[in-house]
């Protein structure tokens, strides 16, 4: 299926900038509200549905040896008119 980007942003921020998003996510996913994201021109609003599928992964890229790049990426996604299914996970 051909993905198709509802919206982009990114952007150097410090880490409490990005806990500052990440806590204005959670308080409308704790408040079962619709997210908004704004950034520049653009603008997408989404309403996750009460048990979307939560997938973290933590990676590095680049070369086998030498420094690469290291990420932690969150993802929260439905099937449109999907209500989602069950899963545990543990942050520490």
């Amino acid at each position: 299926m051909p993905e198709e980007v509802l919206f982009k942003s990114e952007d150097r921020q410090s880490r409490a900038a990005i806990a500052t998003y990440l806590r204005e996510v959670a308080d409308k996913l704790d408040a079962g509200e619709a997210i908004t994201l704004t950034a520049g021109g653009q603008s997408a609003t989404i309403e996750p549905p009460a048990r979307p599928t939560f997938e973290v992964k933590a990676e590095r890229e680049g070369p086998t040896e030498g420094p690469g790049e290291l990420s932690v990426e969150f993802e929260i996604e439905w099937a449109e008119g999907e209500s989602g299914e069950d899963g545990e996970l543990t942050i520490e």
